[in-house]
């Protein structure tokens, strides 16, 4: 090409270049701008100052087409227009140090008003309010701002190999995957969506879990359901003994097995949550009374067996309230009733390859399917999730649940009456 076509080829260029506009500009010059602004640190320019950024770009384009022209044709005078942009200087960049000091307790309690009012459960609350103070612990201070990834890794690697106080061993790789690092991690997480930070230092940090290995079993045997049962319909009251806590000792066991519910679930009963529906005796399992998992309710009806053990009058002849909470009528109460089980059963069970109180959800579902009961049936009775999309619909009525429970076989222990 000789100097006069390239010259001619850049000014048809240049009228190209101030021709575009609206979609066009972006369609064409877009990308190229998105390249050069990276170049120089800046992730996007949006909205309305993106389009005079495109329309400015244009016409500069179209200045520097016509320069290379006047020079294709020998004219190397300098250009006036471009002496109307400046030097590029980086944005400041705010030092470390500049940053507001953010109390982590403080954003701590911020993410719970926000997570509270979308349903989060106390339960949650509790253990992730729990690792922020252990890492507060861990670090010394509670400038939210100062903490680093390498800290939170540091914080992992304690966690690891430190024995808890209580049970004198390390906390389990799933505790500190879910509980710990989990939690502090959503909290930081809702800092940074919140502008409150500017990054989350326990991003990606994580802890691998292994396969527990599987010893027997998750459901009792004959030998622990027989000796679990004998232990609670042969309890007697202490002499300085709570009643209610004599009541949980006395029933929980039973309501337990008759029910496949969490020992918290059973230990939380209130009067109020024993009553009538559709003609059926059932328990009412609800997080109003303290708390129950994913949030979710259910009526369980009340077996035959229990209600022919006098279940019925006892709960009849209980003050108005908790049944089996004898330390106050709180969480932490529900949570020394919940422990006090775990140490009732151990007496009797001390396998450590199963749980002394949760077996009895595995127990409960091992028999009824061998009675026959359909499983979405015992899934409803448990508060299990539905596994499919298809088991989503419809429900299981109180009817037919409590159908099955006339079904479900009846412990073979007997029971030696009530005992105060």
């Amino acid at each position: 090409m000789d100097l006069e076509a390239e010259a001619a080829a850049y000014v048809l260029e240049a009228d190209k270049a101030e021709m575009l506009d609206g979609g066009e500009l972006e369609r064409q010059l877009g990308p190229l701008v998105d390249r050069l602004l990276l170049r120089r640190g800046i992730a996007s320019v949006t909205g309305e100052t993106r389009g005079l950024l495109l329309v400015e770009f244009a016409r500069s384009l179209a200045d520097g087409m016509r320069v290379r022209a006047r020079k294709a044709g020998g004219d190397y005078q300098p250009d006036p227009k471009s002496e109307r942009f400046p030097e590029w200087s980086p944005p400041e960049v705010k030092p470390a140090s500049a940053t507001p000091s953010v109390s982590l307790r403080a954003l701590f309690k911020s993410w719970w008003a926000e997570a509270e009012n979308a349903g989060v459960s106390v339960s949650t609350k509790e253990s992730y309010e729990t690792a922020v103070g252990a890492l507060v612990a861990f670090l010394g201070h509670d400038d939210a701002g100062k903490v680093s990834p390498e800290d939170v890794v540091r914080f992992k690697e304690h966690l690891v190999s430190t024995p808890n106080p209580r049970t004198k061993r390390p906390l389990s790789a799933s505790t500190i995957k879910d509980n710990y690092l989990g939690g502090i991690r959503r909290v930081f997480g809702w800092a940074v969506d919140n502008r409150k930070l500017s990054a989350n230092p326990a991003a990606g940090i994580t802890m691998k879990v292994g396969k527990k290995a599987r010893m027997r079993d998750s459901w009792f045997s004959k030998e622990e359901i027989d000796a679990l049962l004998t232990q609670a319909s042969s309890a007697t009251r202490g002499r300085k003994e709570p009643l209610p806590r004599f009541e949980a000792r006395r029933w929980v066991p039973w309501l337990c097995a008759y029910t496949g519910a969490r020992v918290g679930e059973m230990v939380q009963l209130r009067k109020q949550d024993v009553r009538q529906i559709e003609g059926h005796w059932v328990l009412a399992i609800t997080p109003e009374a303290i708390t129950v998992k994913g949030n979710q309710g259910r009526e369980v009806p009340i077996h035959p067996h229990l209600i022919e053990m006098g279940f019925l009058e006892f709960v009849h002849a209980a003050p108005d309230g908790f049944l089996f909470l004898w330390s106050g009528t709180d969480r932490a109460a529900w949570r020394t009733a919940k422990n006090r089980m775990v140490e009732v059963a151990r007496e009797v069970v001390p396998d450590p390859n199963i749980a002394p109180n949760h077996g009895w959800r595995h127990t409960f579902k091992t028999i009824g399917i061998e009675a026959g009961i359909a499983e979405r049936v015992l899934d409803a009775i448990c508060g299990h999730k539905p596994r499919t999309v298809g088991e989503q619909y419809g429900g299981v009525t109180v009817a037919a649940k409590a159908r099955a429970m006339e079904r479900f076989p009846r412990f073979g222990v007997k029971d030696t009456g009530r005992r105060s």
